[in-house]
């Protein structure tokens, strides 16, 4: 790549590198353009994430509450002796739940009768 410069003169040389140096400053200004506007999508991109895991924790808190208000409803019946334990429902559905702990919902099957 530089075995025609010979034939050159100084004038010569230093057009030639004039005219690298604009094409060398050409490259790196596309170059930073590409690298911002990628930051930007990424930026954008990020934001949609952060957005839809709001939405998710909001929904999550939604789903908690309304489980633990059904808890509350389920016990507050037992207590007061209004749960029908002869149901005809072949499952029952135990909800465990701890603050510390996600919700856990578990299977049941009724004792068998002989």
């Amino acid at each position: 790549m530089g075995q025609d410069l010979s034939g050159l003169g100084v004038k010569g040389l230093q057009n030639l590198e004039n005219q690298l140096e604009m094409s060398i400053r050409c490259i790196r200004a596309k170059k930073d353009q590409l690298l911002v506007d990628e930051i930007h999508e990424l930026n954008r991109k990020g934001s949609l994430i952060q957005q839809d895991n709001m939405e998710f924790h909001r929904k999550v808190n939604l789903i908690r509450q309304e489980n633990a208000e059904l808890y509350k409803k389920l016990y507050e019946k037992e207590a007061a002796g209004e749960v029908n334990r002869d149901s005809t429902t072949p499952y029952n559905f135990a909800v465990a739940e701890s603050a510390s702990i996600p919700i856990h919902l578990e299977l049941n099957t009724p004792p068998q009768e002989n």
